[in-house]
């Protein structure tokens, strides 16, 4: 898609106005007729200086490019760390063979990393019609970079129509950079994947405005089309030991001379706190008042064998860490019992929850959104509640 300034002659009156609202100097008055001289950059100043409407920006859609009948299919980036692979990758897989099936394509896993061959049987069980195997010691776990000279590679080998990753903290820093080299649109943090039945183009949903809307964004005019997902939205399938699949090895295109340099090692508190694996998590708002009081999330967790989930609220505050915040500028939980308690269910909060197998709500505001979402809901002060439980189930 291109854009374009037209002067609308038969609406200039010469006036001059969009003259000084240039920042480049691109715009002079010749014969009582404004005209737009090469050095216009298309920043749209000018626009809204005119008093009749005799500037318009247009934009000229192409129509996609014959070369796009080239691209097939859809990928899968498996993220992979210490001879494991991440959850989100089978969550994408289901997603995946969705879209493939809808499509009437093959569904692919592109697998790099080193000593990683034998993790590629278990792609196929989970969904995939091929797997490319790239083993390399050029793929390090702490260089991007290497990862995605790999993954450029075999995206211009075989050209997927669509290329899915994990919005984690792994996927959010090689996918971008990939979709860079290949000059293609990325949409991140998506929550709903599907097929547009009649263009066969990818439509991809994720929260906006602060998760008051959700918005459909599509990649018409470029390929391949990607987007990055975020854990526990989509649903992995079961493993079918009896599928059959081609897995292909690729070797890596020459050397990749690392940039980085490891000095040393720190467990994240992150990496030991991962409440997105939590089948129970408590979580606590602002509803507790002070960090003293959220202590009690703390102890009702211990003594339930949960884990600490917290709000925006909470974690901004002070009273917990980043990891334990829920929702949409934290995590994505789907855990089988969900405890809110304290939170009122702000639309950010629940983008991060509501798809918990059973959530129970504990607000002494019976208005509260949190009930909407909630599958048992205690109006009462929290203060009243949660020390019982803790008595009660310790």
């Amino acid at each position: 898609m291109s854009a374009r300034i037209n002067i609308v002659q038969e609406l200039c009156v010469g006036c001059g106005k969009c003259v000084p609202s240039c920042p480049f100097g691109a715009i002079e008055v010749i014969d009582d007729v404004a005209v737009i001289k090469d050095s216009c950059t298309l920043c749209g100043a000018c626009v809204s200086s005119c008093p009749y409407e005799a500037i318009v920006i247009r934009e000229e859609r192409k129509e996609p490019e014959k070369e796009f009948e080239e691209y097939s299919g859809v990928w899968v980036f498996v993220e992979e760390h210490k001879g494991e692979i991440a959850g989100v990758t089978y969550e994408l897989l289901g997603a995946g063979r969705r879209l493939a099936d809808d499509l009437g394509v093959e569904l692919s896993a592109a697998l790099l990393g080193h000593n990683i061959k034998e993790l590629a049987p278990e792609l196929i069980q989970k969904g995939a019609d091929r797997v490319y195997v790239m083993d390399s010691e050029s793929l390090s776990a702490e260089d991007e970079e290497g990862y995605v000279k790999g993954l450029y590679a075999l995206v211009g080998k075989y050209k997927p129509e669509i290329i899915l990753t994990g919005a984690t903290d792994w996927g959010r820093s090689v996918i971008p950079r990939l979709a860079v080299r290949l000059k293609t649109g990325l949409t991140a943090d998506c929550t709903g994947l599907s097929i547009d039945p009649e263009e066969k183009i990818l439509l991809q949903t994720r929260p906006a405005f602060g998760g008051n809307i959700m918005a459909t964004i599509v990649c018409p005019h470029h390929r391949p089309q990607m987007a990055t997902v975020r854990h526990k939205v989509m649903k992995e399938l079961e493993a079918d030991k009896s599928r059959k699949g081609k897995i292909i090895e690729e070797e890596y295109p020459g050397e990749h001379k690392s940039r980085i340099r490891v000095v040393n090692r720190v467990k994240e508190l992150e990496e030991v706190i991962n409440i997105t694996d939590a089948d129970i998590i408590v979580s606590g708002g602002r509803g507790f008042g002070s960090e003293k009081n959220f202590q009690m999330v703390h102890r009702l967790a211990a003594v339930m064998g949960a884990a600490v989930g917290a709000s925006r609220a909470v974690v901004d505050a002070g009273w917990c860490p980043y990891p334990h915040q829920v929702g949409q500028t934290g995590k994505t939980v789907s855990p089988d019992l969900y405890i809110a308690i304290g939170i009122s269910g702000a639309i950010q909060h629940l983008v991060g929850m509501q798809s918990s197998g059973k959530i129970i709500a504990i607000n002494k505001d019976p208005e509260a959104p949190i009930f909407k979402v909630a599958d048992y809901g205690v109006v009462a002060d929290l203060f009243d509640i949660v020390p019982e439980l803790i008595k009660r189930l310790g």
